[in-house]
């Protein structure tokens, strides 16, 4: 189960649990999101991050609300980002009994790495 958002349907994500501690987000690119230059703007990046992240842990809530709130997010623009879609892996680096580490990192759709990114996250819900 992933968080259920408006934000998301619009972004038309996909989402694809790899294990319990890792999880893909992929973003179809949309002329919407190019920068003057052409390329993915940056904000979609770490957007894309950010989503990832929140859906980090697996929902145990019935209503498919967010578990984690991002409270520091850093990322790391590799290469320009380009093609039909975007990837992101996220996993936790560390999960402790209220805030989660994690990491992420976006690539594009010939799997060269763009971004990487990082995230500390607090526990909405007690578990």
């Amino acid at each position: 189960m992933f968080i259920k958002q408006a934000f998301d349907d619009f972004l038309n994500l996909e989402y694809t649990r790899i294990d319990i501690n890792q999880i893909k987000v992929t973003l179809p690119i949309v002329p919407l999101y190019l920068n003057s230059l052409g390329v993915v703007h940056g904000g979609i990046i770490a957007t894309l991050a950010d989503v990832a992240f929140g859906n980090l842990l697996p929902i145990t809530n019935k209503e498919c609300i967010q578990e984690v709130v991002t409270l520091d997010i850093n990322i790391t623009y590799l290469e320009p980002a380009t093609g039909e879609y975007l990837v992101a892996v996220a996993s936790p680096e560390r999960i402790g009994r209220t805030i989660i580490h994690g990491e992420c990192k976006i690539y594009d759709d010939k799997n060269n790495i763009v971004a990487k990114s990082s995230a500390i996250l607090k526990k909405t819900l007690n578990k």
